[in-house]
């Protein structure tokens, strides 16, 4: 999770991650995948996490891989926005 500073004021989070469903309208769903480590084993494991994320274009297909921001709640569940597309699907 990268964090960027746009004015003395606001930050904002951005993350990469992968679209796992576009069936719905201006939303997509991405999984956003980070390695932890085991606090006795010290084993790393991977973790991941799903957010709904607002696709004002519909542009967004499964498997691209996007850059996601933190916004404002546009409704219950959705509260990150499409920045960019890094890699379309293959």
């Amino acid at each position: 999770m990268a964090v960027q500073q746009l004015d003395s004021q606001k930050i904002v989070k951005t993350v990469e991650g992968v679209v796992t469903s576009d069936k719905m309208d201006k939303t997509v769903v991405v999984m956003v995948e980070r390695k932890v480590r085991h606090a006795k084993y010290e084993k790393i494991l991977t973790r991941s996490t799903k957010f709904h994320v607002h696709d004002e274009e519909n542009i967004a297909k499964t498997g691209d891989k996007v850059l996601i921001k933190q916004s404002r709640p546009r409704s219950k569940t959705k509260a990150w926005a499409l920045v960019s597309i890094v890699e379309n699907a293959k």
